[in-house]
């Protein structure tokens, strides 16, 4: 069976991946849920120097101190970078990369370049002169982001959600061994055939996913709360056919 090292997007800890993870396990499979540092239960220790270095060696270093080999690598939405930067540093330990509603960014690009100037001034204004990034308000108001999350799930969400470390979004992506690991992506937010023409079209922000094996899940952009159980059975699938 697989092994899999799951990596939360921003604002969110390993408590996000807890039904994927328990899913995975009594599948057969090992997981190894993860909170990056200065984030959730480790939020005490984000600092000015927490960055996207950082949560690089905090995936690189659970990896090599378990002895990891032929890992499943997973990355939700922001997560997906520091995923990018591991897999590129230790890529003979990764068998895949699977970015959950995310995706492998060109080199030199941060993620808040991926954003409008609009909204990149409006999220850097609730930073102020400090170094997190506070979570979002979700409101529901036909928020496509926010879909499959009833009540009970986006008050999870609202009170879990702690800080990001703003570097994490602001350090660009460095891949110094050129990112050759093959990969996987499961599209939540936005349709596989969209995905498919944008790969085609060579938008720079897809065309590191030519390649890779494309799966859709469509709920909103927190799969692992709004369809563990659907999650759960891509992975498991992608797993799989990676062991054989």
């Amino acid at each position: 069976m697989a092994t899999f090292v799951l990596v939360p997007g921003f604002w969110l800890g390993a408590w996000a991946w807890r039904e994927v993870t328990e899913g995975l396990r009594a599948a057969g499979h090992r997981a190894y849920p993860l909170t990056l540092t200065g984030v959730a239960d480790r939020a005490h220790l984000a600092g000015p120097e927490t960055c996207l270095e950082t949560h690089t060696l905090d995936i690189v270093e659970l990896i090599e101190t378990e002895e990891l080999h032929d890992v499943v690598l997973v990355g939700h939405s922001g997560g997906g970078m520091p995923v990018q930067q591991a897999a590129d540093r230790i890529a003979d330990r990764i068998a895949r990369v699977v970015y959950v509603d995310s995706g492998p960014l060109p080199e030199g690009t941060a993620q808040m370049d991926t954003v409008e100037p609009d909204e990149r001034e409006s999220l850097l204004a609730l930073v102020g002169d400090g170094h997190l990034l506070p979570p979002q308000a979700w409101q529901p108001a036909d928020d496509p982001n926010l879909a499959g999350l009833d009540d009970e799930l986006l008050g999870l969400l609202r009170s879990r959600a702690t800080a990001q470390p703003l570097r994490a979004a602001t350090d660009p992506v460095r891949l110094p061994h050129g990112g050759r690991v093959p990969a996987a992506l499961i599209a939540c937010t936005f349709p596989v055939e969209m995905v498919r023409q944008m790969i085609d079209e060579g938008h720079p922000f897809f065309a590191g996913l030519a390649g890779a094996d494309l799966h859709g899940l469509p709920t909103g952009h927190w799969p692992m709360l709004s369809e563990p159980k659907r999650l759960t059975d891509l992975l498991d699938q992608i797993g799989r056919a990676v062991s054989k």
